[in-house]
Formats: structure tokens, C-alpha cells, sequence
């Protein structure tokens, strides 16, 4: 008999049982963690630590997250978090230049760092006996990187964000899409209201001063967690952290993020229509969803999955099966802590298609599963799906310890990154109805109709050629 998807699943957490060492008497177990350990620690700068054995491979996971992220930027200073962390790699006092990348690689590492609307990330993977070198550098620009930031340095960097703003933003099809959607769900002044990117007149704006200030106040040790996940020896690895990372000075100054509330629904359907240079006609929408770390946002990450993740979802079925009218279909949820979350929705339409009978198919879909809430099937599908992902997520060192760092940051307990998968499983059709019938409502959404410029040439080219044929 085939295995079932929940089956796979079960299966995958038991191996992954099997494969972890616990940490010791001090080390943390939930009900539901999959035999998955971690200690937690606190040197006296407040620098938060918390580590994690696993011996099946000989590498090591260092990941150090930062409590800053775009919500915490004012107007006319948007993406100066983003363009940070790109500073963060060019050097610091004993560490020049592209020495960061060029000492983890050569000893065999990986290593790089992200921007979000709540955090700011660095990790690296290494060998097992490399750890030190890694916690060592993490430690030397989290003490020093003043050091070494100069105008050169924020000159090069400033271009470097910039240009990543025109290839992943400005010069892609539907690339300000994100940027138009987050600008709507989120009004103007709300912290969330601006991606982290930022502007391009705001990253020209950004001096070394604003960049000074904003290292003093924000990669301080007491604003940070550093997780180290992996084939470690939990009392080396404290007594090195202590080493490299407990003179560092803790910083008092930083201002709390401002407040991210929103009423639970929009109020009105807030909706753009947008003509360039795209391939297709595209539908996109935005729902207000229940922040992240709360039992509804769990809910609607199934309801989410059931509409729009695979093959196997109402969307894909409907509109990429059925109808015939796109070529794509998807529905996923943007979790975040300090606001609500982000339903996003998105189908590229196939040739011929009207975009009027898409989105009465979506309006459909939508209202019926508040309406009659999911199957059995359908709940099992979508619970197993999000299962294999967190499984996956926690299989690794390196995706363990950054689950770790983000629920120590976002929820003040890294070790509810154990218990997400019991969480998830947890969710009942009764609450997946609910939480579908209140927020996936047409007074709740963004909408963005993408049409393509050549369809307005192609139109104004046969109007042309009608008036020539008239006059001859």
C-alpha cells in the first residue's frame, strides 16, 4: 500500500529523532520537539546564546540575529537596515576589506546574511573544527566594525544595494509588485508601509553618520541572539562565545519599534491597475492575516496551503485545470510578528483569458471554503505539506538555528521552533473555516490586474492601420 503524505512525514520525524544527541541535564525538551534539544544562556552584556547538539554530519551552524529590521526606519531613511548588512561585510577591526568572505570560504564555509521587515541575519556553516573562526569573526564586527566604516566602504555598498534594487525590483516583470501591495496593505506611516529595500532617493540620502548611529544603537549584544547548531561541544563552544563576544559592550539607547496594529480588516477593496512591460496578465491580491505566534495564524497558514499550494490545490484545480485560465496559481502567507501577516495571492493568466471570469473563480473558491470549511482530505494535504517544511526546516543545522534565533527574537522562546509541527497539526477544520470566512472577504484585499504594454501597442497599431485602410 503507498504511503500516505502524513505517513512520509511521521517517518521523517522519526529519523530525525534517532539523529539527535540531547545536550545534556540542561538542555530543554517540549512535548512534541521530536527528541530535539537546546540550552539557552545569557552572558552578563545580554547577549543571548543558545546552542543545539547534532552529531549526525561534521559541520556547525552559526547564526546571529539581530532585533532590527525596516520597521524600525523612519521616512527618508527606508533600506538603511538592508544596506547595513551589506556594510556588515566589508570589513572590521581585524578584518579587511572581503576578509569575511574569504576566510569562511577558504576554510571551507558558507556564509552570508539577509534583511527583513523584523531582523537582520548572519550565518555560517563550517566545518566542525572551523567553529571558532566563525564566532571569532561574528565577534570582531559586532565590537569593531566602526573601525573599519568609511565613505569608501558606504560608497561601494550604497551602489551595491542599488543595483540589486534594479534586478530583483525595478528592471523585472512584476518586480514592484511586492513594493505595491505592502504600500497598500499597510497605510502610510505604519512601519510595515515600506519594503525593506528601500528607495532609491532614501539610499542616496543615507550619510556615515546615519550609518554610524544606526550600528551604535542597533548590533549591540544585547539586542542579539546567536544560535550554534550542529557537532559541537556545548562547553567549548560557551567558553568561546564568552571569549570573543562577553567584552562587548551592551547599548541602552534603542527606541522600541513603533506599534504595528491594524484593524483585522482593510475596510474596502484597494485596488491598481498596472500596465508594463510584463509577459501576461497577472492577478495579484493581498489579505490581512492573523500576526505570526498566535493559533490563527496557524490556521490560516492551512487555509492558505489548502487554496493554493501544489497541484493538488482549489486554485491550481480550478483555474490551471479546469478553466484553462492560467498558467499558475498560488496562495502562501507572509508571517509577521508585529503586524499582520500577509495572505498573497497570485495567477498568471493563460493566452485569451478574461481577467473578469479569474477573478469571479477566485471570489468562488474563496467564499466556499468559509462557507463549507475543508475536507478531511484537504486538511490532511495541507497539514502534511506544511509538516514536510518544517521537518525540513529543523533537519538542517543551518535552518534549525536560524528557526532558533527567530522565535528567540519575534517570541522571546527559541524553543517553540520545536513545537511548530504539534501546532500545526493541532489546527481543526472548524478553525480553518473561521479564519477563512473572516478575513478572505472582498473589503480585506489589495488587488493588482497587471496588463501587458504590448497589449495597448498591438491595439493601437490595428486602430492605426484601420483609419490607413479607411482613407485609401
Amino acid at each position: 500500500m503507498p504511503l500516505s503524505l502524513h505517513t512520509v512525514t511521521v517517518t521523517l520525524l522519526n529519523l530525525i529523532e534517532g539523529t539527535c544527541t540531547p545536550v545534556g541535564h540542561t538542555a530543554t525538551e517540549r512535548a512534541g520537539s521530536g527528541g530535539l534539544t537546546a540550552t539557552e544562556h545569557r552572558l552578563s552584556n545580554g547577549l543571548r546564546l543558545v546552542l543545539s547538539e547534532d552529531h549526525l554530519t561534521p559541520v556547525a551552524a552559526v547564526c546571529l540575529w539581530y532585533d532590527v529590521g525596516s520597521r524600525y526606519e523612519v521616512p527618508g531613511r527606508t533600506g538603511l537596515a538592508h544596506l547595513f548588512e551589506h556594510l556588515m561585510f566589508q570589513g572590521s577591526a581585524q578584518v579587511q576589506g572581503n576578509g569575511h568572505f574569504e576566510l569562511v570560504q577558504g576554510a571551507g564555509g558558507s556564509l552570508n546574511g539577509t534583511t527583513s521587515f523584523e531582523s537582520t541575519n548572519y550565518f555560517e556553516t563550517m566545518p566542525t573544527h572551523q567553529l571558532e573562526l566563525a564566532l571569532w569573526l561574528e565577534a570582531d564586527r559586532m565590537g569593531s566594525l566602526l573601525t573599519a566604516l568609511d565613505e569608501e566602504s558606504m560608497e561601494n555598498q550604497r551602489d551595491v544595494v542599488k543595483n540589486e534594487r534594479r534586478q530583483r525590483y525595478d528592471n523585472v516583470p512584476y518586480g514592484t509588485a511586492f513594493e505595491r501591495m505592502i504600500a497598500l496593505a499597510y497605510p502610510e506611516g505604519h512601519p510595515y508601509h515600506h519594503t525593506p529595500i528601500g528607495s532609491m532617493a532614501d539610499l542616496d540620502a543615507a550619510t556615515l553618520a546615519d550609518a554610524r548611529a544606526f550600528f551604535r544603537t542597533n548590533y549591540a549584544p544585547n539586542n542579539a541572539v546567536l544560535a550554534v547548531v550542529g557537532d559541537i561541544d556545548p562547553e567549548q563552544t560557551l567558553a568561546w562565545v564568552q571569549k570573543y563576544f562577553g567584552s562587548i559592550p551592551a547599548h541602552d539607547g534603542k527606541v522600541p519599534a513603533r506599534d504595528g496594529t491594524l484593524p483585522d480588516i482593510i475596510g474596502a477593496e484597494l485596488r491598481v491597475e498596472i500596465r508594463e512591460e510584463v509577459p501576461a496578465p497577472a492577478l495579484m491580491e493581498g489579505y490581512r492575516m492573523p500576526a505570526d505566534g498566535t493559533r490563527e495564524a496557524d490556521a490560516a497558514d492551512v487555509a492558505l496551503t489548502i487554496l493554493g499550494s501544489g497541484m493538488a490545490s482549489r486554485l491550481h484545480n480550478r483555474l490551471v485545470r479546469r478553466d484553462r485560465t492560467a498558467v499558475s496559481a498560488g496562495f502562501g502567507l507572509m508571517r509577521l510578528a508585529g503586524a499582520p501577516s500577509l495572505g498573497w495571492l497570485e495567477v498568471k493568466t493563460s493566452g485569451g483569458a478574461q481577467m473578469a471570469d479569474i477573478e469571479a473563480a477566485v471570489n468562488e473558491e474563496l467564499a466556499r471554503l468559509g462557507a463549507d470549511g475543508p475536507t478531511a482530505e484537504e486538511m490532511e494535504r495541507a497539514q502534511a505539506l506544511l509538516e514536510r517544511e518544517w521537518l525540513e526546516r529543523l533537519g538542517t543545522v543551518a535552518s534549525r538555528a536560524d528557526e532558533l534565533c527567530r522565535y528567540a527574537v519575534l517570541f522571546g522562546d527559541p524553543q517553540l521552533a520545536f513545537t511548530a509541527v504539534s501546532r500545526i497539526l493541532s489546527v481543526t477544520a472548524p478553525e480553518v473555516q473561521a479564519v477563512a470566512a473572516a478575513r478572505l472577504r472582498p473589503d480585506n484585499r489589495v488587488v493588482l490586474e497587471y496588463e501587458p504594454l504590448a497589449a495597448d501597442a498591438s491595439s493601437a497599431d490595428s486602430d492605426s492601420e484601420q483609419q490607413e485602410g479607411a482613407g485609401r
